[in-house]
């Protein structure tokens, strides 16, 4: 009998009929003989709901307090799913994170595992019943606090419990048929990818692809842990994410177009050009807990001989950087900041890019036809990124796909609309 875990987000348990929907799945697999973890999010968009009620209470909400509000989507979700299960004649437990043994460290909204110890949900399946775990959500032992693991917490759930349980496979449910070329509400004519390496993924999803959560990721690359992306809403083969295969001369170089609205761009301008004002600047950004993207150095606007550095990171660390930087002006000997809220990011990622040039030339041609102009630029070894302004990215990212000679010959289907 193997062992199957399954994960599912928030638009396949949006409410009472899709939550019947999911348990008749689950069922179906336990019937079919094998033994069933599930990882749930919370319903439709209710951790959102419950982010805006915090801060209509709250101008800032106390990080502790967000974590035990936040965790109570969960907790209702895997409650009713184990219900519905029940109807349909098999066990089925539920288990908070902290049941299911999903230890942390003590940040706050975006922790991390530290350990697993899923000991209440090996017993229930040693019994026959299928185990329901809220996603998202661990403990802290030292604290002895409840904890968040973040945007994408859900998948890292799933993928931890696989990979300490031993499954033959981590299966992603979601609102789409698989992992597609590009965001199908952004580019219709994108079509589902049957095989995506670990090593591309983890590029798409640094870069924006929301259909899967860089933590969960790596974790499963890291644990060597199959991957399954597919459909809570059909019986359709998804895409499966595993280690390189053996490369093939049809298959094309580029594996996928992503973007990102979620970054800013801070600009330290008339930094003092000398050894060590670098270093010293980003040790500031470090200290404020801040994740960096690009980075961008250049001949400063000011005179005298000066360096401006423009970085990206994630909006939602942008006022507390800056906030950080100015502290610490003085010091540092900038002149001044620019923030600006107002770029998007576009990736074409494949692992076909190493052996085959040109990459570089038919995304620049293809932008600079369509009027397009960039404001950044960063590469790695099977990845291109570069910035533009926010209200060009959809054009972008179309233009691109087209250009790449990706765009299938039927629109994507979108069974919810989220893509989660």
């Amino acid at each position: 009998m193997s062992l199957i875990v399954q994960k599912y987000g928030g638009s396949s348990v949006a409410d009472a009929y899709s939550i019947k929907r999911v348990a008749a799945r689950i069922a179906a697999t336990k019937k079919a003989g094998h033994d069933v973890v599930v990882a749930v999010s919370a319903m439709g968009d209710t951790t959102d709901e419950l982010i805006d009620l915090a801060h209509q209470v709250s101008e800032s909400p106390h990080g502790r307090e967000m974590d035990m509000l936040l965790t109570t989507g969960e907790r209702i979700s895997m409650s009713l799913l184990a219900m519905a299960i029940r109807d349909l004649g098999f066990d089925a437990r539920s288990f908070t994170g902290s049941q299911a043994g999903m230890m942390t460290n003590a940040e706050h909204g975006r922790a991390r595992i530290v350990d697993v110890t899923p000991t209440r949900v090996r017993e229930a399946l040693d019994e026959g019943a299928i185990a329901i775990v809220a996603g998202f959500q661990g403990f802290n032992i030292d604290s002895k606090d409840i904890t968040t693991l973040g945007r994408g917490g859900s998948d890292t759930t799933a993928v931890a419990l696989a990979a300490v349980l031993g499954a033959e496979v981590c299966e992603i449910y979601t609102d789409v048929d698989g992992v597609f070329t590009v965001d199908p509400r952004i580019a219709p004519k994108a079509h589902k990818l049957d095989f995506v390496s670990y090593e591309e993924m983890l590029e798409l999803a640094a870069s924006g692809a929301k259909v899967l959560y860089i933590r969960a990721v790596e974790f499963a690359r890291r644990h060597e842990v199959p991957l399954h992306v597919r459909s809570s809403f059909g019986d359709g083969e998804g895409t499966w994410i595993g280690e390189a295969r053996e490369a093939n001369m049809e298959e094309p170089i580029i594996t996928g177009v992503a973007s990102d609205l979620s970054e800013a761009k801070i600009t330290v301008v008339g930094v003092p050009d000398v050894p060590g004002k670098a270093a010293e600047i980003f040790t500031i950004v470090a200290d404020a807990g801040a994740n960096i993207d690009m980075i961008v150095q250049n001949i400063s606007v000011t005179q005298g001989g000066d360096t401006d550095i423009s970085f990206t990171l994630p909006k939602e660390d942008g006022d507390r950087v800056m906030e950080a930087l100015r502290a610490h002006q003085e010091d540092a000997g900038f002149a001044s900041l620019i923030y600006d809220d107002g770029i998007g990011k576009l990736s074409v990622v494949g692992a076909g890019m190493r052996t085959n040039a040109g990459v570089s030339a038919q995304l620049f041609t293809a932008l600079s036809e369509a009027g397009i102009n960039i404001e950044m630029i960063s590469t790695s070894e099977i990845r291109i990124s570069v910035v533009m302004r926010a209200d060009m990215l959809p054009d972008a990212v179309r233009v691109v796909h087209h250009a790449f000679d990706m765009d299938a010959d039927e629109k994507a289907v979108v069974h919810a609309g989220t893509g989660r």
